[in-house]
């Protein structure tokens, strides 16, 4: 098959969407299918290594998350496309100008269309006229539209599945969790070499007990909630290391708040690390935390378990699947109970042996190769059941791009 996916966010930008894509392309490129990626500039990207399966379009920073980009333009450029890679189906990452602009041209060219749901927009609304502009009840309705005429929608986890139910979208809905590639998590001679490197350029010890915290800095991670527990931690044992790999717009308030909370000599702000080096730094930690309730599925909690970390994070219809307290992994229900629970989790060392374990058999059936051949099956089922008719009109759709002949 020829696959066109089609998203706002890839590669070089850091984030769960992006890596969730890299690892639906490689299964698929790896199971002897074509996978192209339409996607927004961006001044990072290696165009010479692109060229060829990544075909990128005029777009500018998005107002209400300005390290994202939306495109303005290309519609005729991914017409073109579509006859010239012979694409049998397009399948859109995101529900603004790329999965637009994919909804439109499978459309147009007679193929199907998948949709993977990745983000609750209702815990983001405050980034758009702090949440006065756009109410939930109005992002139900652009989900529903936009899922319309879809021959699938695939939700990472029930929690997902039952908010797209709540919209009424009412197109087929499958719940497939995004997999993983235990190779890149698992530990090896290498990873403790850069392990080595990295404690040593931060200045972690080797009796240091290091908690982990992986993920972009944004209010509604909730990541201050992790460094308000630090104190409790601290004086259980003055020696925990606390190390946050990310970036975003809150990062200069949280490094404020550790100064605040006079326990800035025990964290470590990383910033953004690429995606294929992100696993040396769970690698040097013992333990996982977050702090979240805004996850669509939680890629992170999986490559923490992969890497070896026990996971402690706030109880969310996200890992219900995923989670179950003291078996795979820990939870706690309020902010202010994280403190206490990490210090009863370093104080029972036998118990996080039979976690981890439990944790490793526990998150066997999320693999990428599992994923890719789901996903492959899902695809043909699809285009078994397409039928030529169109079932959505494209009108609408050509208010968000020129007409004019793009490159």
């Amino acid at each position: 098959m020829n696959i066109a996916i089609f998203t706002d966010t890839y590669f070089p930008q850091i984030s769960g969407v992006a890596a969730s894509i890299a690892t639906l392309e490689k299964e698929l490129t790896n199971t002897g299918h074509q996978v192209y990626i339409f996607t927004s500039t961006d001044r990072s990207a290696d165009l010479a290594e692109e060229e060829g399966k990544v075909f990128r379009f005029p777009s500018l920073g998005a107002w209400f998350v300005p390290e994202r980009r939306l495109a303005y333009a290309g519609m005729r450029k991914a017409s073109r496309l579509m006859e010239t890679l012979e694409i049998d189906l397009v399948h859109t990452h995101t529900e603004f100008s790329m999965g637009l602009l994919g909804k439109y041209v499978a459309n147009k060219h007679n193929v199907p269309f998948v949709h993977t749901y990745h983000t609750m927009y209702e815990d983001y609304l405050h980034y758009i006229a702090k949440g006065k502009l756009l109410t939930p009840k109005f992002v139900g309705k652009l989900t529903k539209y936009f899922c319309k005429g879809a021959s699938l929608v695939i939700a990472p986890t029930d929690k997902v599945r039952r908010k797209l139910i709540s919209y009424g979208v009412e197109e087929p809905i499958k719940t497939i969790p995004t997999g993983i590639s235990f190779k890149q998590f698992r530990r090896t001679e290498t990873s403790i070499q850069q392990v080595c490197k990295i404690k040593e350029t931060l200045h972690i010890n080797t009796g240091d007990k290091v908690v982990v915290s992986i993920g972009r800095m944004a209010e509604e991670k909730n990541m201050q909630a992790i460094i308000r527990a630090l104190p409790n931690w601290l004086a259980f044992d003055p020696t925990i290391k606390l190390v946050m790999v990310g970036d975003g717009p809150v990062r200069e308030s949280l490094e404020a708040l550790a100064r605040a909370q006079g326990v800035h000599h025990a964290v470590r702000f990383v910033g953004a690390v690429n995606w294929d080096q992100v696993q040396y730094y769970y690698h040097i930690g013992d333990v996982f935390v977050s702090a979240s309730t805004t996850e669509a599925q939680g890629l992170t909690y999986i490559e923490a378990i992969a890497s070896g970390c026990i996971v402690v994070a706030k109880e969310d219809q996200s890992v219900a699947n995923l989670l179950m307290d003291g078996q795979t992994g820990f939870l706690f229900r309020t902010d202010e109970d994280l403190g206490p629970l990490l210090r009863e989790v370093f104080a029972r060392p036998q118990q996080l042996k039979q976690v981890r374990q439990a944790a490793k058999k526990h998150i066997q059936p999320l693999s990428a190769e599992a994923f890719g051949q789901t996903i492959v099956s899902m695809y043909r089922a699809c285009m078994n059941a397409h039928r030529t008719s169109t079932r959505f009109s494209s009108g609408p759709l050509s208010i968000f791009y020129r007409k004019e002949r793009s490159s």
